[in-house]
């Protein structure tokens, strides 16, 4: 085992070491909050997990993903929190999760898929309904960070590049840096927190805007795409990327410290690189 590979180790117990936090397993609370106790909720500390290397394999996975599925319901949403409504944000986070586990052929994950194709806005993206903010002009946009999300589930199907809707919500998240202003009920814009490098991929930040969209070839040569990947590389140091913002309880992991080039960040740069050459 190389040094690099027993950081990687103690981060991993790190985060399940948090597994009872909220008072159940697998960072879940006695009612099934999987969004409760952030950062280390259930949704993300999988996430973390499979950022780090965790096989697909580990039993912990088949336990979480059962967790998860128990949530789901008909129609194709997720009931991430027993009380409040359900929102696509939230049945993007769980869905994503699931086919990062290898469930994109669920029938029931297949399910949620026809969900978010039949609820696509007009302008391409996905909105969730929640007016914190009032109603003013802003809020008749879709959700960045939800159509994000979902193409990140989309790009792992076989539709990816073949469907125009796809195409659709490509365009909305690229308009997006052109409009920059805070648009969608829940006010995401395009300022100076997004164009700081965030790892692990949380929120909508530039560098999982980028990372997303260069599985899809109408984003590829998009002179905005091209415009945001020159600011990205002009952030790097010596070819690695540097974390430039992570959340405080994350700040000490080995895979993402603050203001310190990441291996593992690093290395989604270059797969994204391997995207766009295709």
């Amino acid at each position: 085992m190389t040094n690099k590979d027993q950081l990687y180790k103690d981060d991993i117990q790190v985060i399940l070491s948090h597994q009872h936090d909220n008072g159940d397993k697998l960072w879940s609370t006695p009612d099934k909050k999987l969004l409760k106790g952030a950062p280390f909720t259930t949704l993300e500390s999988l996430e973390y997990l499979i950022e780090l290397g965790v096989p697909n394999s580990d039993p912990l996975f088949k336990d979480a993903a059962e967790l998860i599925f128990s949530t789901w319901k008909e129609d194709g949403r997720f009931k991430t929190a027993p009380a409040g409504g359900m929102y696509p944000c939230h049945t993007v986070l769980a869905a994503n999760v699931l086919c990062k586990l290898g469930y994109v052929s669920d029938e029931r994950i297949q399910k949620t898929i026809d969900y978010f194709l039949q609820t696509q806005e007009s302008d391409g993206g996905w909105k969730c309904n929640k007016y914190s903010f009032g109603r003013g002009e802003e809020t008749e946009y879709s959700t960045p960070i939800t159509t994000l999300i979902a193409l990140d589930i989309f790009r792992q199907t076989d539709l990816l590049n073949k469907d125009k809707k796809l195409d659709n919500a490509v365009m909305f998240l690229l308009n997006h840096w052109d409009i920059k202003k805070p648009i969608s009920p829940c006010h995401y814009g395009i300022g100076k927190l997004f164009k700081e490098v965030e790892y692990p991929f949380r929120g909508y930040n530039i560098f999982y805007y980028l990372y997303v969209l260069s599985f899809y070839d109408c984003a590829k040569k998009d002179k905005r795409f091209l415009e945001a990947l020159a600011l990205l590389e002009s952030k790097m140091e010596d070819g690695m990327v540097v974390v430039e913002r992570v959340v405080p309880k994350l700040a000490k992991l080995n895979f993402c410290k603050k203001k310190e080039p990441s291996e593992l960040a690093t290395k989604r740069y270059k797969e994204l690189l391997e995207n766009i050459s295709k």
